[in-house]
């Protein structure tokens, strides 16, 4: 294909006719990455565990004039994980865009977690990605279609950890950046994108309960600030949209430089 069957500049951002799974949509990051899709014309399935803030966020979508629908899950049910991408695609179509989302601190010094803990994360972080990818790309190698995208929310954490008592945590998102870079790697060859975003510190439910546990954690970085989930609207639809088909296994630094270089 020649640069002539592209537009000038290559960077639309229209997800018309495409169908997108949130992961953690109910609150925080998760909900504005479904506002987001939606507004650029991706019919989007809602996922979380809070079915009320889900059934608020569709209406909202559809008064706005978009589609979308609230899906039941706790990304801790593997079973659940598997039925939910079926029901998404019997109600909206075969999912294109995987946004995996949902995921907790662990807010504990590492000698301190007790088991239950320990698994919680591991589950939610590492295993719930892992099994909603791989589900989602076995139907989109099975239906044979291209152009598939799978976003993972990996963290700054993963890149620099400064000893704040989030250990396992920042374990749990280099895992996820290094599950972006096999995955890619495995599934290239059937048109899937998978990538990830490592977010430094945003304002989200999430943040709230660190700031409270830890003060005004801002004054360490260099700009003193954190973000507004607005600001990472525009990696999302990069990594999302059609122009970006040749990018695929790469974890995009949305940190404002707060974990270092």
């Amino acid at each position: 294909m020649s640069t002539a069957d592209y537009p000038l500049p290559n960077a639309s951002t229209d997800l018309t006719g495409k169908v997108a799974l949130v992961t953690g949509a109910s609150s925080g990051l998760g909900l504005r990455f479904a506002r987001v899709l939606a507004s650029q014309g991706a019919r989007v399935a809602l996922a979380a565990r809070r079915t009320d803030r889900l059934e608020a966020l569709a209406d909202e979508i559809r008064a706005a004039g978009g589609e979308a629908a609230a899906f039941a899950l706790d990304v801790t049910d593997a079973a659940r994980i598997e039925a939910v991408v079926g029901e998404v695609e019997a109600a909206l179509g075969p999912v294109d865009i995987l946004v995996n989302n949902a995921g907790i601190p662990d807010a504990m010094r590492a000698h301190k977690m007790p088991l239950e803990l320990v698994d919680r994360l591991l589950a939610i972080n590492v295993r719930a990605p892992w099994l909603l990818s791989c589900a989602v790309a076995r139907r989109l190698i099975a239906l044979e279609r291209t152009g598939g995208r799978i976003v993972n929310i990996s963290s700054a954490a993963a890149f620099k950890y400064r000893g704040e008592g989030a250990a396992l945590y920042a374990v749990s998102k280099s895992a996820v950046a290094r599950m972006t870079e096999t995955l890619a790697t495995e599934w290239a060859r059937y048109g899937i994108n998978v990538n990830a975003i490592a977010p430094g510190a945003f304002s989200s439910e999430m943040m709230d309960g660190m700031l409270e546990r830890m003060g005004d954690i801002t004054q360490g970085y260099p700009r003193k600030r954190l973000g507004d989930p607005a600001q990472l609207d525009s990696t999302l639809l990069f990594l999302c949209a059609p122009a970006s088909d040749f990018v695929t296994g790469t974890v995009v630094r949305v940190d404002d430089v707060q974990a270092g270089r």
